[in-house]
């Protein structure tokens, strides 16, 4: 019945939000609407939709805990935390190792909650 899910993230910047996902994450740009909407496509059903906060009822983009997107790597987790901190991106304390699962979390330009995720077989 449902076959794919966006988070949609509210940003203040469409162009600064645009460049993090797509040239600092490197993740694909399927689509962009001027400055309305840009859809970052991962594939199996799975999108980013990125839309400015122009609405009063629209979410403060960057309020803590109103969204949170996890990306799951496929390289070692420190090697991509070394990476993305190469390209400027500040993480929030340290790995955190949950046995089966291991966590960093940070933040876009706008302060939202981001993480990434590393599996263990």
């Amino acid at each position: 019945m449902i076959e794919g899910v966006t988070a949609t993230i509210f940003v203040s910047d469409m162009g600064q939000a645009v460049d993090f996902y797509t040239k600092i994450l490197g993740l694909p740009l399927s689509g962009r609407w001027g400055n309305e909407w840009a859809s970052i496509d991962l594939g199996n059903g799975t999108a980013i939709g990125l839309h400015p906060s122009t609405n009063p009822q629209s979410p403060k983009p960057g309020s803590s805990g109103s969204i949170q997107v996890g990306f799951t790597v496929n390289k070692p987790l420190g090697e991509v935390v070394q990476y993305l901190r190469s390209q400027g991106v500040v993480f929030r304390g340290p790995i955190v190792d949950d046995g089966e699962l291991r966590l960093a979390f940070f933040g876009d330009p706008d302060g939202n909650d981001l993480y990434l995720a590393q599996v263990r077989a």
